[in-house]
């Protein structure tokens, strides 16, 4: 099982702020579904994410998928000429179809070590409309920032308002003094894929 010589093993528990270690490009982690959804726009979202990271020289970071939004996000960026970088757990390699022609492929072997070597070779953080799965990323990489163990730009896509009431949970948090508005405060929110990468080309 391959761990990537790319992949950095900083002293435990910090995590890096910042750049990563040995990136010789920008990079964007995209958390997003391993479904299509509802809606054709969040696939189509997914093809100008990834297009546009490529077209902006821009290395995708992302869960080494080939299914769903996950595939859109990757194959696009590869057909753009970008270079991507994945990172699956080896008991979803069958069940998300781990796409294995990246640029970089890294096997894990548990959930939590895949989300540390995202982040860990990634500057930001875009989230694309997803379930369960980018909720989880999302909160922990949230989390994170709050508790100061990075500052990487975190971007929600809220592809036709897919996001809102996410947004409204979070405010009733904050209302309900489960958490400072600095929590919202570390979150940019944009209404399309090339919003995003607008925003990732001053950010980063």
């Amino acid at each position: 099982m391959g761990v990537s010589e790319e992949t950095p093993h900083p002293p435990a528990p910090m995590i890096p702020s910042g750049k990563a270690i040995l990136m010789s490009v920008k990079s964007v982690c995209v958390y997003c579904g391993s479904r299509f959804g509802a809606m054709p726009s969040y696939a189509a979202a997914a093809e100008a994410l990834g297009k546009g990271l490529a077209e902006h020289s821009f290395r995708l970071v992302y869960g080494a998928g080939d299914v769903g939004l996950m595939g859109t996000v990757a194959r696009a960026a590869q057909a753009a000429g970008g270079e991507t970088f994945g990172v699956i757990p080896i008991h979803l390699e069958q069940r998300e179809v781990g796409k294995t022609d990246l640029t970089t492929y890294v096997v894990t072997e548990t959930m939590h070590e895949r989300k540390k070597v995202m982040l860990y070779n990634a500057d930001a953080v875009v989230v694309l409309p997803g379930g369960p799965g980018s909720l989880d990323e999302l909160f922990e990489v949230l989390t994170w920032r709050q508790l100061g163990l990075h500052d990487k730009p975190i971007v929600l896509v809220n592809i036709d308002g897919y996001w809102d009431k996410l947004r409204d949970l979070l405010d009733h948090v904050v209302a309900q003094e489960f958490a400072g508005p600095d929590v919202q405060a570390y979150l940019t929110w944009v209404t399309s894929a090339e919003d995003a990468l607008k925003y990732l080309r001053d950010a980063i």
